[in-house]
């Protein structure tokens, strides 16, 4: 029987605890909505007695009233129309998280759902156990909530402008992509009139803050737990200098565990806002497709896909382009980075060129400085200027602002 949801659920309704982002709990409601009557009661079965059913978004909307609630989407959302609904509710309810289960999870699909904001998907059948585990994961990502649509923030540049978003990301850990976005950023801080920030995106194992030897107050933790009050002004003052160029940083989470609390239209709506006051964002991902990442991808300008000079880094590369054509991302924004390019590996940089199908825009070579500066928490651009993977370094910012027109910010 379908009911509206209230403050204080009734005994034997299905209950999970959401988090708060400041400590402390506050249980959630689940519900499930699927089109077909016997598809919708099997899951609400799964998920326990007493769940709330409904037929469609717009049942579901009508019964909605702040109360924080996981809604377990049915194959019938398998419909881009369906899914379009949901995505509409999710963006406009903050109180409200969506599992997804799916009776044939192809990889169009799964971009499709993470991009409408569903935290997981599940194909079916699934067991009773795993769609309660996914319930209980997304639940810890619901935010703090009014009980009223969230508002956009609205921060227009004053010179009418928006800067330039640059995004760092690899298919493979330990490709180098922290080492380089932290040393472009560098590099464009010192050639760049207006501010520069490096965002650490890498919300569970984020290293830019200690590759830079910075102890933040601030991360982005604190930027998404203010965003519905948030200004450009405010969130500038949350970012923390690296001297002596004047670069900007948002530092990841100082716990991997906070990385629930942020998702992708949070990490888009604090890019967008940044972009207004800074000339270039550099963000820093992690290595692996997830929804944060693809929002990133669409916002962003260029996108440097880094890649290692060993098979499995460059496979894992090749299915990385292959998923980034299956979402449509414009080819032109893509710019390949070959990093340790003169290892001693058997491999040639012109092989991996035409394994990957891409041509190499920038190649940036082996030497022991990289993890020697990594060690003293300085980039290697300052600490050895004269070798080869600094002019390496050099060279990449100069596709964006050329050495000629270097002027240093104060």
């Amino acid at each position: 029987m379908n009911r509206p949801f209230s403050g204080n659920p009734g005994e034997g309704q299905p209950q999970v605890d959401a988090g708060l982002g400041g400590g402390g709990a506050r249980r959630a409601l689940v519900a499930v909505v699927c089109s077909d009557q016997a598809v919708r009661a099997r899951l609400a079965m799964l998920v326990g007695a007493g769940t709330a059913a409904y037929s469609s978004i717009d049942e579901l909307a009508g019964a909605l009233d702040g109360t924080p609630l996981v809604v377990v989407l049915g194959p019938s959302f398998n419909d881009p129309i369906e899914l379009t609904a949901a995505e509409q509710l999710l963006s406009a309810r903050r109180e409200v998280a969506a599992v997804m289960v799916t009776d044939e999870l192809s990889t169009e699909l799964l971009q499709r759902a993470l991009r409408a904001g569903v935290k997981d998907v599940l194909q079916a059948p699934v067991e009773a156990h795993d769609l309660q585990d996914a319930v209980e994961r997304v639940a810890r990502t619901i935010g703090p909530v009014s009980g009223v649509v969230t508002p956009v923030v609205e921060a227009g540049p004053s010179d009418g402008e928006v800067g330039r978003v640059v995004m760092v990301f690899s298919t493979k850990g330990g490709s180098g992509k922290s080492v380089i976005a932290s040393n472009l950023a560098v590099l464009l801080a010192q050639r760049s009139e207006k501010p520069v920030v490096l965002v650490d995106a890498d919300l569970q194992f984020g290293d830019v803050a200690v590759m830079l030897k910075l102890t933040p107050q601030h991360t982005i933790v604190d930027a998404v737990g203010s965003l519905d009050r948030m200004d450009a002004a405010m969130l500038r003052s949350l970012l923390v200098e690296h001297s002596p160029e004047g670069l900007l940083v948002l530092p990841a989470p100082l716990e991997p565990a906070f990385a629930d609390q942020i998702g992708a239209s949070e990490m888009v709506r604090i890019v967008e806002m940044l972009r207004t006051f800074a000339g270039f964002v550099v963000i820093d991902t992690p290595a692996y497709f997830n929804d944060v990442v693809l929002g990133l991808i669409e916002v962003s300008d260029d996108v440097l896909l880094v890649a290692g000079m060993d098979i499995p880094n460059i496979k894992n590369v090749k299915i990385g382009l292959q998923t980034l054509r299956l979402l449509n991302t414009p080819m032109e924004k893509l710019r390949l980075i070959l990093n340790r390019s003169n290892s001693k590996v058997r491999l040639d940089s012109s092989e991996v060129e035409r394994t990957l199908g891409v041509q190499a825009d920038a190649l940036i070579p082996s030497d022991i400085v990289v993890p020697q500066a990594v060690n003293r928490g300085e980039p290697v651009v300052y600490s050895a200027p004269r070798s080869t993977v600094s002019k390496a370094f050099e060279a990449l910012a100069d596709q964006f602002i050329p050495s000629t027109s270097k002027k240093r910010r104060h």
